[in-house]
């Protein structure tokens, strides 16, 4: 088992080499980016990219507290569908309508994982950044073309 110093501390390296690995890789837009942190402009959807010692996920997660503003969220995710497929060219991700975190707060998602990897072994890093980094590229330049269409969402 790894204390909680060792988890963070290993964690911290992999965050500091992908996005050392990301930066030279400029948005969909031109501009520099935070590809770890990945700002939409929107607080109530994020894409988010995770790694533990079993899996790593990457995920557009939709987080409105309002369980029927959310569903609205999902349903145009869902009518921009073609869109976003085709900008990550391929259709196996999961949706799931509602699912509450770890702290029991009620969101939905969008995600792919990559089963069989670990944070905690070094090795497994070349794989999980191949995992993120065409993905989170491919999120944003789906969110380029279809951010206009979330913005007059009742916030």
């Amino acid at each position: 088992m790894y204390t909680k110093q060792e988890i963070s501390k290993q964690k911290q390296a992999f965050w500091t080499a992908f996005g050392r690995y990301m930066k030279p890789i400029l948005s969909a837009d031109g501009e520099e980016i935070g590809w770890i942190n990945y700002k939409t402009g929107n607080k109530y959807i994020h894409f988010k990219t995770d790694v533990d010692s079993s899996q790593a996920t990457i995920a557009i997660v939709l987080d409105h507290p309002d369980e029927g503003v959310r569903g609205e969220y999902i349903a145009r995710l869902r009518g921009v569908k073609a869109i976003l497929y085709d900008s990550l060219e391929e259709e196996d991700w999961t949706w799931k309508v509602d699912h509450a975190d770890e702290h029991g707060r009620r969101m939905s998602m969008v995600y792919k994982q990559l089963p069989s990897v670990n944070i905690f072994r070094n090795e497994d890093w070349p794989a999980i950044i191949s995992f993120f980094k065409p993905r989170i590229i491919a999120l944003d330049n789906f969110w380029s073309m279809v951010k206009y269409q979330f913005q007059n969402l009742i916030l």
